[in-house]
């Protein structure tokens, strides 16, 4: 038993013989055109890569070896013609017929890799998103003397390899011949052909054509010499136009020799919101990698669109986007830091292009000043707000006001900005993006400036105190007053103050609001819930409702005697200053409005006889 259990053990640990994954290779296809790449156009630049690649591991060395690259399309089928460093026999057998495998790793050719826009070996592969059949001839130039090979593929997965006569390929390089596959044959029409080329290819270095149409565009517009800065605008502008479909603003060389980074950035010519994710083209070596690099510049940069060529930063596996590392995160460092320097620029040398900048993209830049002191200190003369003085810039602001008030939101400002105005009280309106941040961090680089955020109490303070003899007098409109808006939360004040013609006041706080939100929740919660709500009750002023004195509506209201008469013009009051502050109304503010506006009405429509007395109106 114990050599049978002996020998079933060392059965169990022998060896198994390994197996080769089999490749559906429609399957494979399938699932490149699906979810690898975006869309099948991206097989001709897979041609032009390889092609590139071929002449560029040529070159390195044979340095006067040809660079041409010629396609030719017709009745749905494909011809790409380069003059590259071709393949031998074992060279097809090894490299074509392997899936997965780079031919970049061919003996000869490694050394030259950084110079290669091919990084993953999928290549051919691609042009069966499009093709039924692939046909290479290819001829090398590293065995001179070795014949042309032929190996020729089906989307079915099958392949067959055969020597060639001298003649049917007297040069080194190498012919790729596409047959369409079934649906597929406007991909290889010659006009697709020449737009997809052109789009992929414009920036390559050697001498691409399609046909007899030229692809190639060198040098590229941002390095070309022009007679004049005007004129370089205006062709870099017709060159935005082309790519982006708009005439910008301005254009932004980016030029980073350190990172191997040549282009421009285009300024749009309307506002755009930050969270719009920008979409920016991105040239690998001269080829088209991506017109969807999303991670190319920093976040605060939204107000521009770029378009560059570098041989420094690495593209994904489907070479359709940018590979997040370091260098991309260096790279995006160093363009932010040419967009601050344009910026920068204009503040010192050109006000005029740096206004009508503003007054479409205040917030971009608004958003780098937050973080970027330099910045905002640039800036600084140049960036609008809404204030109690009019559309100015901080610092305008500033040398006008001791101390600079701000509000955190658009209603609070809206509120008091007429009567702090008239009180001489310098009130910035915070309630925008990022403007409560940039005026907080104003101090930073303007030490001597005091910034306070405004309360009511503030308010209140600067208005002018009634005489006590005339407010000892109204005490009982002021109690009948007070009490019809107690329930609301909301107090109620005399105060003489300018302009005349606002008859009451509306102030609170974020803390009277929170208070006010407490307590609503507290009178809706169950016994338990309130408990603990009102155990957080808090100590902070409640709203309050400032009443002019100066104002002649409020002198006649005063004057009533009619407890009931007096409520329902104070409720009245209440709401039209709501509303005059454009703060949303609660369910509780509504059924007030629409209250005291039927209370008026009953009141104005009583007969002679029931009407009250007319010292009492």
């Amino acid at each position: 038993m114990d050599s049978q259990t002996s020998q079933s053990s060392q059965a169990s640990q022998a060896p198994s013989s390994p197996h080769t994954f089999q490749v559906d290779l429609r399957g494979l296809v399938d699932l490149l055109s699906h979810h690898l790449y975006s869309s099948p156009k991206v097989y001709l630049r897979e041609l032009l890569q390889n092609a590139v690649d071929a002449i560029t591991a040529r070159r390195a060395a044979q340095p006067d070896a040809p660079a041409r690259v010629r396609l030719h399309a017709e009745g749905g089928t494909l011809r790409v013609e380069d003059c590259g460093i071709g393949l031998t026999e074992s060279d097809v057998h090894d490299l074509l017929a392997t899936i997965g495998r780079s031919s970049k790793r061919a003996e000869g050719i490694q050394e030259a890799r950084s110079d290669f826009l091919g990084q993953f070996g999928i290549g051919l592969l691609a042009c069966f998103v499009v093709a039924e059949r692939i046909r290479v001839v290819s001829r090398s130039a590293r065995t001179p003397d070795a014949r042309p090979v032929e190996w020729t593929a089906t989307d079915d997965g099958s392949y067959t390899v055969r020597t060639l006569p001298d003649e049917a390929r007297p040069e080194p390089g190498t012919t790729v011949h596409l047959v369409a596959r079934a649906g597929a044959a406007e991909w290889l029409a010659e006009d697709r052909v020449l737009a997809l080329a052109r789009d992929f290819g414009s920036l390559l270095p050697y001498d691409v054509r399609v046909g007899d149409e030229e692809v190639t565009d060198l040098p590229a517009p941002w390095d070309r010499s022009y007679p004049s800065p005007a004129t370089r605008r205006v062709a870099l502008a017709r060159h935005c136009h082309e790519l982006f479909g708009f005439t910008p603003l301005d254009s932004i060389d980016l030029a980073v020799p350190l990172a191997g980074i040549r282009g421009t950035a285009y300024v749009l010519p309307a506002a755009v919101s930050p969270a719009q994710r920008a979409r920016h083209r991105v040239h690998l070596k001269g080829m088209l990698l991506t017109e969807r690099a999303e991670q190319l510049l920093p976040d605060w940069a939204f107000f521009v669109r770029c378009v560059l060529d570098t041989d420094s930063l690495r593209p994904t596996a489907s070479r359709e986007a940018l590979y997040e590392d370091e260098t991309l995160a260096a790279v995006r460092e160093a363009l932010g830091e040419r967009i601050r320097s344009w910026l920068t620029g204009l503040a010192a040398g050109d006000p005029e292009r740096l206004a009508a900048f503003l007054s479409v993209h205040h917030l971009g830049v608004k958003s780098l000043a937050r973080h970027d002191r330099e910045m905002l200190r640039t800036m600084l003369p140049w960036l609008p707000f809404e204030t109690t003085d009019g559309q100015l810039s901080l610092a305008e602001f500033a040398l006008r006001h001791p101390v600079v008030h701000f509000t955190r939101t658009v209603e609070e400002f809206r509120q008091v900005a007429a009567i702090a105005s008239a009180q001489g009280i310098g009130v910035v309106n915070g309630g925008y993006t990022y403007d409560s941040e940039l005026v907080e961090a104003l101090p930073s680089v303007r030490p001597d400036t005091v910034v306070a955020e405004l309360d009511a109490d503030t308010v209140t303070a600067h208005l002018d105190a009634v005489d006590p003899a005339d407010e000892l007098a109204l005490s009982g409109f002021l109690a009948a007053a007070r009490a019809a808006l107690d329930p609301l939360g909301c107090d109620v004040v005399l105060r003489a103050f300018h302009p005349l013609s606002v008859p009451a006041l509306h102030l609170d706080d974020r803390s009277a609001r929170h208070e006010q939100a407490r307590a609503e929740a507290e009178e809706q919660a169950d016994d338990l819930w309130a408990g603990i709500l009102g155990s957080l009750r808090g100590s902070a002023p409640r709203a309050r409702l400032v009443l002019n004195h100066l104002n002649p509506l409020i002198r006649r209201i005063s004057s009533l005697s009619e407890p009931e008469l007096v409520g329902t013009a104070t409720e009245s009051l209440y709401g039209q200053a709501l509303l005059m502050a454009q703060r949303p109304l609660r369910p509780a503010d509504s059924a007030l409005l629409n209250r005291a506006f039927i209370g008026l009405l009953e009141w104005a429509t009583h007969s002679d006889s029931d009407a009250p007395e007319e010292g009492h109106r």
